[in-house]
């Protein structure tokens, strides 16, 4: 990338014109199943939505699947303005339906930002060579991770990453696929706190990372500065973390030597989908680095706050003994990938001004995580769940290719997923008042023959709540308790599994002739009853075979407010519910 112009070969006219089409089909699809707008029928299949003020028209057919998804043909799709037929732009369809989606004086520019950078994004990953799905069946973990091109299912402006320049696109997204090293730090003892598993130390866990070189010319380093090594813990950063904010805004910490930078580590990293967390590529067997980055993102500043990290490890250990203690979650296979070590920095000066939530306090932090790979079994693959919703250009998808090549029907494959996918999140609900946040980026397939024989939880401390404010848990852990109602409880299953995933995955195999949207729903009803079966004294906590159940809104977050869409030590006073859909278990109960 040597000019201006090689930065932008992706900005073409025919590119831009897909991502708008695929961009504004989604934006349709869920703007319509969140209620925000109402497709008005035109004839048996077919439906028109009119902007704001009646002159803009979008037309289009469509099919109406389970949950109110709707499936949206994307080359029948047109817009008109006056009457007459206009290009397709998201950025316009947002101004158009301004009243209708919401949006305020503050966030409308933010959110139209979000909007080109998604669009952006999608016309760098059309420029690049097509993968086809089935060819993806034989990928590796991390040409698997690469080729993701979709982001969350559910939000419309998912790869906003407000910060970057079309530079840092090319270097650090995970659809680039380039190898980063780290730059690490040496940061004052006095300002950082190191916490790690019960079974870890500081020491033992650098030198497994970094290597005794390393170490060695890391100290040199501060030696030569006349700074003792004792003094400082070694901390890594993303390097955009470093050029475009620590360098700048913690600019006092570097002059006084509170922070020393120290040069690049020796691995090379891919980043994952979650943009801030790199898997070693050098050394797959070493851990994923999360890093703080100051990058909005999908409703959140990417950043890694310093008091959150100081439990993360303990968390962890609590959930993984939890898990490895229990019958049911070994029957299934299930195992999460710890994060077993974190670091975080403290700017005395900015928490003196801040409150908990503001990005000034999560600028320098870092955790270790497990990688997968030491525990993988041989003949077995890795892959992200987010794929099985990936569909190439041909319109053929992954789900698709993994069950034609297992041999099994598909009703069998779906049921083999969902015993190791479903089957664990059921169990933590009604066993531990439990939620994960399982959705495709935060879950990993272990494949054999094509088949998900077992998956793997991650980005735990973050993301996991026990839904009880008086669970007895270990004081490090209490974190995550959260006062969530009782009704609300069995949404973690309804939205977070149903809505915002599985819903997807039954379109896809329904469009693309695979599996039968009854064949998919009995399945997943089947795979329901025969756990309640399995734990008849907690069959009677939750009813997941009521008949509707209530929508909880993604993109309604969003569009309220998409600096800090919830607050996640009470993830259940945020919640946007409009009506409510209807269960597509129902029909199956016992």
């Amino acid at each position: 990338m040597t000019t201006p112009s090689a930065a932008v070969d992706h900005l073409t006219p025919e590119l831009w014109a897909a991502a708008n089409r695929q961009l504004v089909r989604k934006a349709l699809a869920e703007f319509a199943h969140e209620r925000l707008i109402t497709p008005e029928p035109q004839g048996p299949g077919h439906y028109r939505v009119r902007g704001d003020d009646g002159t803009v028209e979008y037309r289009f057919a469509a099919r109406r699947l389970s949950l109110n998804h709707w499936w949206i043909d994307p080359a029948g799709l047109t817009r008109y303005v006056d009457g007459r037929e206009a290009p397709l732009d998201a950025v316009d369809l947002c101004l158009e339906l301004r009243g209708a989606l919401g949006l305020t004086d503050a966030v409308l520019p933010v959110y139209l930002e979000e909007i080109t950078s998604t669009l952006a994004g999608l016309a760098y990953k059309l420029a690049r060579p097509e993968r086809d799905a089935a060819e993806l069946v034989n990928a590796d973990f991390q040409q698997i991770e690469t080729a993701m091109t979709e982001g969350h299912p559910c939000f419309v402006a998912n790869s906003g990453r407000i910060g970057w320049g079309v530079h840092d696109h090319h270097r650090y997204a995970p659809e680039a696929g380039r190898p980063v090293r780290l730059l690490w730090l040496a940061a004052h003892r006095d300002h950082t706190t190191f916490t790690c598993a019960a079974d870890l130390d500081y020491d033992t866990h650098v030198r497994a990372e970094l290597g005794a070189d390393t170490l060695a010319g890391f100290a040199r380093t501060l030696a030569g500065l006349g700074l003792d090594p004792a003094d400082y813990l070694l901390l890594p950063v993303h390097p955009w973390q470093w050029w475009n904010k620590l360098a700048v805004t913690f600019a006092g910490e570097v002059a006084r030597r509170r922070l020393v930078p120290l040069g690049e580590g020796p691995d090379e990293h891919l980043a994952q989908q979650s943009v801030r967390t790199f898997f070693n590529v050098t050394d797959p067997h070493r851990h994923y680095v999360k890093t703080a980055l100051s990058v909005l993102n999908m409703g959140f500043m990417r950043g890694l706050s310093a008091a959150y990290m100081e439990h993360t490890p303990a968390i962890n250990d609590w959930l993984a003994d939890l898990i490895a203690a229990d019958p049911v979650f070994r029957r299934t296979g299930l195992t999460i990938i710890r994060e077993r070590a974190a670091i975080g920095y403290r700017h005395r000066q900015f928490e003196a001004a801040t409150d908990r939530y503001s990005p000034y306090r999560k600028m320098l932090a870092a955790l270790w995580r497990e990688s997968p790979v030491p525990g993988l079994e041989p003949g077995r693959r890795l892959a992200t769940m987010a794929s099985l919703l990936h569909v190439d250009r041909a319109g053929r998808s992954f789900a698709g290719a993994l069950i034609a090549a297992s041999g099994l029907t598909p009703a069998e494959w779906l049921r083999r997923y969902l015993d190791a996918y479903l089957v664990p999140l059921l169990h933590a609900l009604h066993a531990y008042d439990l939620a994960f946040m399982p959705h495709g980026e935060n879950v990993i397939l272990v494949l054999r023959d094509g088949v998900v024989e077992r998956v793997v939880f991650k980005d735990i401390a973050e993301e996991i709540v026990v839904m009880d404010p008086e669970a007895d848990l270990p004081e490090a852990v209490r974190r995550i308790r959260a006062a969530v109602p009782e009704d609300e409880k069995v949404l973690c299953v309804f939205t977070d599994v149903f809505d915002s995933f599985l819903r997807h995955l039954n379109a896809i195999l329904a469009t693309e002739g695979v599996a039968d949207e009854e064949t998919f729903w009995r399945t997943v009803a089947g795979c329901v009853r025969a756990y309640l079966e399995s734990v008849p004294h907690l069959a009677d906590r939750h009813d997941l075979f009521a008949p509707e159940f209530a929508l909880s809104c993604l993109n309604r977050l969003q569009l309220r407010n998409n600096q800090q869409m919830v607050d996640l030590a009470d993830p259940s006073a945020a919640l946007q519910f409009v009506g409510t859909l209807a269960n597509p278990l129902a029909p199956y109960a016992p």
